[in-house]
């Protein structure tokens, strides 16, 4: 991992963002779940408003790992955090540090951008991807549920009088 290094995403680069975004889709088996599109991510990853960020691991030319973040805020701490959307390291490629280099990377942006912290979420079932996040310090928020309105429970209420 000697040349590893990271990239910022740029338009041209849709095609490999969504492929790296079904790969994750497979590893997670929620293929199904996939509904993003190269002129969606387009629109909101590069767009007039720039909806997330994304950031690709390369060693020697070869893109081996990438990452989706965004802003989020927290209320109590009155400071922006980041929120990490996605992070996907091609299983050929998993335990060579990738990982630990685009959090790096993450971590390093939510210092210099004022930010109180970095989350993400993690199935409960990806044991690897808990004791990797764990070896780095990071903490279960177990005391939490996610909640979610999606679909046409989202549109209902959206419409509701």
């Amino acid at each position: 991992m000697n040349t590893a290094r990271i990239v910022e995403a740029a338009i041209e680069d849709v095609a490999d963002i969504l492929g790296f975004i079904r790969d994750l889709a497979k590893f997670e088996k929620l293929e199904r779940e996939v509904a993003a599109t190269e002129q969606g991510l387009r629109e909101s990853l590069f767009g007039p408003r720039r909806y997330a960020e994304v950031v690709f691991v390369e060693e020697e030319g070869e893109r081996v790992g990438f990452a989706i973040f965004f802003h989020n805020y927290s209320t109590f701490l009155g400071r922006p955090g980041l929120y990490l959307e996605d992070l996907y390291i091609r299983p050929e490629k998993r335990g060579q540090g990738y990982g630990k280099l685009l959090l790096r990377h993450l971590a390093s942006l939510a210092v210099a951008r004022g930010c109180g912290r970095l989350e993400w979420w993690v199935l409960d079932w990806n044991r690897g991807a808990i004791d990797f996040y764990r070896s780095l310090g990071a903490e279960p928020m177990s005391d939490w549920t996610v909640y979610r309105l999606s679909g046409d429970a989202l549109r209902r209420l959206a419409s509701a009088d």
